[in-house]
């Protein structure tokens, strides 16, 4: 189940859009100005952000440039939602980092369809099939195999993989890691993603994938296939 981010201070709007959402399927986590959008977006991890540009306090431009800026947030759908139909407007939103906008009034299914489409575009390995020198996991049903040989995983090593497959070639640190593999929300020594990465070596070693899982000094860890 996708999780949606709604920051809209407009509560008939923010129903709606709410009912819509959760027809469709989706968990929809609601906020209604900047700083609790900041808190959600920390404690949820939402897949994707519908951001109202006119909000109390901070505008949802300046939400979407701090999201952009940040290193964890960066990388996370936005969607402006705003009343604001002028081309100029519709320019500065994007060339502030959002992926789409849309004109109030708004279709509800064209939101829908905007939303199933960038989700499609900007996540497409949730549901698929990751492949890495031989090493597979197919998201779709959980399993891992490498040449041909089942890889069995405890539910923290699979994250870990799957996290460090559908991000190869980039350094992470514990810090990183425990945010975006145990959550943001959950307190848990440094030091237990050490412990979780020499699981997740161990049970790749009997198909020669451990140093796929590599250690950058100083850095922190990356998935990649170059040594």
């Amino acid at each position: 189940m996708k999780t949606i981010l709604l920051v809209e201070d407009d509560q008939a709007i923010r129903e709606m859009v709410v009912f819509a959402l959760e027809k469709e399927g989706y968990r929809v986590v609601e906020a209604e100005d900047g700083q609790a959008a900041y808190v959600a977006i920390a404690n949820e991890r939402p897949d994707l952000v519908l951001l109202d540009w006119m909000l109390p306090g901070e505008s949802g431009i300046e939400i979407c440039r701090q999201l952009k800026r940040d290193e964890d947030s960066r990388d996370l759908p936005i969607i402006m939602l705003t009343a604001r139909g002028e081309e100029d407007d519709r320019v500065q939103g994007l060339e502030t980092g959002a992926d789409d906008y849309m004109s109030k009034p708004f279709s509800v299914r064209e939101l829908l369809a905007r939303i199933k489409a960038l989700l499609r575009r900007t996540s497409p390995e949730q549901d698929g099939v990751l492949e890495a020198n031989g090493l597979l996991l197919d998201a779709a049903s959980a399993r891992v195999s490498c040449n041909g040989e089942s890889i069995h995983l405890g539910p923290t090593e699979y994250r870990l993989l799957h996290f460090f497959m559908s991000h190869p070639d980039r350094v992470y640190n514990r810090t990183q890691l425990l945010d975006q593999v145990w959550g943001a929300n959950v307190y848990v020594e440094e030091r237990t993603v050490d412990v979780h990465i020499r699981r997740l070596r161990k049970a790749l070693e009997p198909c020669s994938a451990e140093d796929l899982v590599q250690t950058v000094r100083g850095l922190g860890y990356r998935f990649s296939t170059q040594t």
